[in-house]
């Protein structure tokens, strides 16, 4: 039976989160119910610190807040040190809102609004990301008008292929992320910053997608990087400090999952970095990733009650639970692999095979198909593991069904850090 990080089960053969029975924080926070385990999310931000460190003498981890993005997980990230990625307002106002520290905010996105780009301006945030050139040149006018020098980053599409997902490939040339490398665009961008005087280009960025399993694609990516270093220090005689090789590091959803310990990707890539650098004469840049999944994704676990049992004798069995597509969309988005468990049965035997099915008014409101659980009965807990990333922050309201509460474990305490949504919260913005 696979658990994933930070679960295990007790006498009464109950699932537990660190050290709470997920039954009783069903019964005292009601379900659906996303739990967090603080104790695996600090761990694994210590773990990428610590080999980051090892590895490199100028580092920094960033969170790709888009995994989870909350106040709670704004401070515990910031508490261990690390830096943190927002992609829009909404995600640098929550960051502000928790007291983050702006010189740690680095904000990427494809089409960054003018109010945004002034938010960040006004911010102060350590980087900006720019995505385009029509990014760029508006950066450097609102920058110009309010009087100060923006730090940017240019994310660059390396065209390595990932072997992932295609909606999670953002690396190749067909993608709507970043300056491509195979035309000359990134080159030519890189070159037209030094006509322009409120912008100060401190390095590249580059992410070659998600739930990625091997390091090859890493390393390809690294090598590809610092030959484009490489040539805008001969040709433009340009030494950029920073490159920030994004995130993608994948975690174990299933048991056929096998994900590369984290230190061995970092040791590898390093590897290649200083030998690359020591060869062609130049500086190790600081090096900066940005994982993500790898921090929350399995430090969360969503409880929901098992409601209306449908056997369709020969064709499926369907267990329909008081949740789904509204606080778990990425089965319909991406056939998402996850594993499930009755929560108060989780020492019994899997040997059922169900369909796990939502609540919501659409056929495709599926959680998994064909997986094996203990045979459920109304009333059960049925947990599904892994949930936490992607999970709350792709969540919707609906079928104007309220978004589940959020609770974060810290061995036997449990405290709520975000509410659940109540009906007037659904009507609150209508007229």
């Amino acid at each position: 039976m696979f658990l994933s990080e930070g679960l295990s089960i007790n006498k009464a053969g109950h699932l537990l989160v660190e050290n709470c029975d997920t039954v009783e924080l069903a019964e005292k926070f009601g379900t659906p119910l996303y739990v967090m385990s603080e104790n695996t999310i600090r761990k694994n931000c210590r773990l990428f610190s610590k080999s980051m460190k090892q590895n490199y003498k100028n580092s920094l981890v960033i969170f790709a807040s888009k995994a989870l993005n909350c106040l709670e997980i704004c401070r515990i990230v910031n508490d261990e040190g690390l830096g943190l990625d927002v992609v829009s307002g909404g995600e640098l106002y929550t960051a502000k809102k928790a007291g983050f520290p702006m010189d740690r905010v680095f904000f990427h996105g494809n089409n960054k609004t003018s109010d945004e780009l002034k938010m960040a301006l006004e911010s102060k945030v350590g980087r900006i990301i720019v995505d385009n050139v029509f990014e760029l040149d508006e950066l450097d006018e609102l920058a110009g008008k309010m009087g100060v020098k923006a730090d940017i980053m240019f994310r660059i599409k390396p065209g390595v292929d990932a072997h992932t997902h295609d909606f999670v490939k953002t690396g190749q040339i067909d993608s709507k992320f970043g300056f491509a490398l195979e035309n000359g665009e990134a080159f030519e961008a890189v070159k037209y910053t030094t006509k322009l005087k409120n912008v100060n280009l401190t390095g590249l960025h580059c992410h070659i997608g998600s739930q990625i399993f091997d390091d090859e694609p890493f390393i390809a990516a690294a090598e590809v990087m610092l030959k484009l270093y490489v040539k805008i220090k001969k040709e433009l005689n340009i030494t950029l400090s920073d490159l920030n090789l994004g995130g993608g590091f994948g975690i174990k959803y299933i048991e056929s999952d096998d994900p590369m310990a984290y230190d061995k990707f970092m040791n590898t890539v390093s590897n290649v970095i200083h030998d690359f650098c020591s060869v062609n004469s130049i500086d190790v840049p600081r090096i900066l990733i940005e994982p993500g999944r790898a921090i929350v994704g399995e430090a969360g676990t969503t409880l929901y009650t098992v409601g209306a049992i449908k056997e369709i004798e020969n064709i499926r069995n369907y267990v329909f639970v008081n949740g789904g597509m509204g606080d778990n969309p990425r089965y319909a988005l991406y056939n998402a692999d996850y594993s499930a468990i009755i929560a108060n049965k989780a020492d019994a035997t899997a040997d059922y095979t169900a369909t796990i099915a939502g609540k919501c008014c659409e056929s495709g409101d599926l959680i998994q198909e064909d997986t094996k659980i203990a045979k459920p009965e109304k009333g059960d807990i049925l947990a599904v593991l892994s949930t936490g990333a992607y999970n709350y922050s792709m969540s919707s309201n609906y079928n104007r069904i309220p978004r589940p509460a959020m609770v974060m474990v810290n061995e036997d305490k449990a405290r709520v850090v975000i509410k659940r949504e109540t009906y007037d919260d659904i009507i609150k913005n209508d007229i």
